[in-house]
């Protein structure tokens, strides 16, 4: 579903009929006492028939959604009805009664615009967890959808899973989330009530919940978009973890509190200016959290921070376009900060997010940072897929492009949801799922590439930024990423550990034989977790791959008979020096029909050089008198030799490959040398017996033929002597 279904037929945007407060950063807190005291005292006291308890509950709903018609109310209060009948005798922890608690959670999710089925869930998530209700009796009271999203986030029980179950509980969840986002919803509101009331347990149970919290639950609030939760849930996880980094960063936004907000003159002088330009625009002063501010002041190296540091401006219009006669206002009439400049709506995040971002400094040098947005962005920014409502509703009750200016994309479709539910198919066990999931939700931000395989066949594919080649041979081609032996990026050879860019054109060079196959030096250059599960999985099921390393398959291999300065039995070359014995040079190995010449060395035989040779540069230089020499027109069989260098990308097998191939075009191997790898590339050397000259352009041919090698060429000469 895309987020032009964020705005149902009929239902007004969600900052209508708001105070200004109301729109601050965060969720009201839910007095608790009041909740028990009316679910204590009765069951239909409310006006129009309702429990007190819920009265609120429905006035928020409908907040956010006027059409909300008589059945959707009574399906609310028989919800809540079985929720507290079910849960009558139970209390929490902190001594209120056991209702309080999905009544919170409802809450939260009212006030961030979910609709009906998320509310009715969510006030039933506990009931067949903790009570005697079973979800057939879910599904034949409420329908298919409520019992899909109460089964979601209903716990595994430790007694069958032991210390696996709260991994394999978020598993779950997961799973549940690809078909219906709504279960994240709740469970991310559930967290946030539970983090709240938090105070009653065991310091070391506190911390262990908030760091789950930390490491799992608010990078999934962020990857969904849901900021308001997000921003609450760090703030608490921070009071917890971190206590007095907290407490000062509260001393700091307090002080602040105390005096007059430099903001707020900014603010009018912004107003002022839209006024006069004619855009109907809302500017409002947007307080920073406080783990917000404690990252400025990481930021800014410790130093006190200004007046205007502890806040931003939020600007809300009706239309996009209102965002860049905004910004065109905002960098004339005042001096722009230009490296604070992105623009979110052309390109916006992967999680919903859409913004102009920008800092102004007034005539007084006050540096404000700003934000501006329409109000449908700021409904998405703030409740992200929860403002999507219902991921299965029917095409009528989507708006219109006109209505929500342009068509969005929903960040539960495929994409970094999608590359999870993969990987984890592949988690052997809890312990690899739950270290695999916090490293994926670590990596919060993504990028696009474009691959190209040849033949005009090309594509796109997301992958978290940091990813590898290796990363983006698993997400292109699963399994099969084993076979990848290269890559070229924007049309160059580079390593497979390159980490790629954001628009970055890569072509995955891969090798079908059954010999390929990823080394252990691979799950270096793993980012994410689908390439390191299948990295690891394939060296477990080949642990003589896996033992062998870089080095050991860069080892030197030569033959046991290995020419070196004696002269061929049959020379190839001749002289006019009488009597003089010939040899070629080991430094250039020349080969007809190489142009060559010759000088005289130790015991006068002369050495034959390819004329391009240093070496020969180098004895003229030194006064030494060049010999005229060449080849025998009736040159005897086997009497050439030659040096070429394959450079390959490296691979198990390569050697192996290479020397079969040489061997199939009839051609003996005088010595071979292997370099040890450099950046997955490797470089092979090898002076080879030739049987005519014609051979070497054969040979060199037959070895580029083989996969992962790109190049091959002739010995260059080197600067040494013969």
């Amino acid at each position: 579903m895309s987020a032009d279904n964020a705005v149902n037929a009929g239902r007004p945007a969600l900052d209508a009929g708001r105070t200004a407060a109301d729109r601050r950063r965060g969720l009201r807190r839910i007095d608790l006492r009041l909740l028990g005291r009316a679910a204590l005292l009765g069951g239909s006291g409310g006006r129009d028939g309702l429990p007190d308890a819920i009265e609120h509950l429905i006035k928020v709903h409908r907040t956010s959604w006027p059409d909300a018609g008589p059945e959707a109310i009574d399906q609310l209060r028989r919800a809540y009805v079985l929720a507290e009948s079910s849960h009558r005798g139970q209390m929490r922890k902190s001594g209120e009664p056991y209702i309080t608690h999905p009544l919170a959670v409802t809450l939260i999710l009212a006030e961030l615009g979910a609709e009906t089925t998320t509310l009715t869930a969510s006030l039933l998530h506990d009931t067949v967890e903790d009570t005697e209700v079973t979800l057939d009796q879910v599904e034949q009271e409420f329908g298919k959808a409520v019992a899909y999203l109460v089964d979601g986030v209903t716990k595994l029980e430790k007694v069958d899973y032991g210390a696996a179950a709260e991994p394999e509980t978020f598993r779950k969840m997961l799973v549940a989330t690809g078909s219906d986002v709504r279960v994240m919803s709740i469970k991310l509101a559930d967290r946030l009530h539970n983090m709240r009331t938090l105070g009653v347990m065991r310091p070391e149970k506190q911390a262990r919940i908030a760091k789950v919290t930390r490491d799992v639950l608010i990078p999934l609030a962020e990857r969904l978009g849901v900021q308001a939760l997000k921003s609450e849930l760090e703030d608490l996880v921070f009071a917890i973890l971190h206590p007095e980094e907290h407490a000062t960063t509260r001393a700091m936004i307090e002080a602040h509190a105390a005096g007059p907000d430099p903001l707020a003159a900014v603010a009018e002088g912004l107003r002022g200016v839209l006024r006069e330009a004619g855009i109907a625009a809302e500017v409002a002063i947007r307080p920073r959290h406080a783990v917000s501010v404690h990252r400025l002041l990481l930021k800014r190296g410790g130093t006190r921070l200004g007046g205007c540091d502890f806040g931003r401006l939020l600007v809300l219009v009706a239309e996009d376009a209102d965002c860049y006669a905004v910004l065109g206002e905002l960098h004339t009439c005042f001096t722009p900060v230009i490296a604070e400049f992105k623009d979110f709506i052309a390109a916006p995040k992967f999680n919903l997010y859409q913004s102009l971002h920008t800092a102004i400094a007034d005539e007084h040098g006050r540096i404000a940072e700003v934000l501006v947005r329409t109000h449908r962005m700021h409904r998405a920014a703030e409740a992200g897929v929860i403002a999507l409502g219902d991921p299965n509703a029917s095409a009528e009750t989507v708006a219109t492009e006109g209505e929500t200016g342009g068509v969005r994309v929903d960040p539960t479709q495929p994409g970094w949801l999608a590359r999870l539910l993969e990987w984890q198919r592949g988690a052997p066990d809890a312990d690899t799922f739950w270290t695999a999931l916090r490293d994926d939700l670590a990596q919060d931000r993504e990028i696009t590439v474009f691959t190209s395989q040849g033949a005009g066949a090309s594509g796109t594919v997301r992958l978290p930024a940091g990813a590898s080649c290796v990363d983006a041979a698993y997400a292109v081609h699963g399994s099969s990423g084993h076979a990848c032996v290269g890559a070229r990026v924007n049309g160059r050879l580079a390593p497979l550990g390159t980490r790629l860019r954001d628009g970055d054109t890569l072509q995955l060079l891969m090798d079908d034989s059954a010999t390929s196959g990823p080394d252990r030096s691979w799950l270096e250059h793993a980012a994410t977790p689908a390439a390191r599960i299948a990295i690891t999985r394939w060296l477990t099921q080949h642990p003589a791959v896996a033992g062998e390393t870089a080095q050991d398959r860069a080892r030197a291999v030569r033959p046991s008979r290995t020419p070196d300065a004696a002269p061929a039995v049959d020379p190839v070359a001749v002289t006019d020096l009488p009597d003089a014995a010939v040899r070629l040079a080991r430094c250039c190995t020349p080969v007809p029909p190489d142009q060559v010449t010759g000088f005289v060395i130790r015991g006068g035989t002369v050495a034959v050089h390819r004329a391009e040779c240093p070496a020969t540069a180098r004895m003229a230089a030194s006064g030494r008198e060049p010999v005229p020499v060449r080849w025998r027109d009736d040159s005897p069989a086997a009497g050439y030799r030659a040096t070429v260098l394959a450079e390959a990308l490296s691979r198990p097998r390569l050697l192996a490959d290479l020397t079969e191939v040489i061997a199939g075009q009839g051609i003996g191997i005088v010595s071979a040398a292997v370099e040890p790898p450099q950046e997955h590339r490797v470089r092979h050397t090898y002076t080879v017996r030739l049987p005519d000259p014609q051979a070497l352009t054969a040979l060199m041919r037959a070895m580029r033929s083989v996969p992962g090698v790109y190049d091959v060429y002739r010995a260059r000469p080197a600067a040494g002597g013969a």
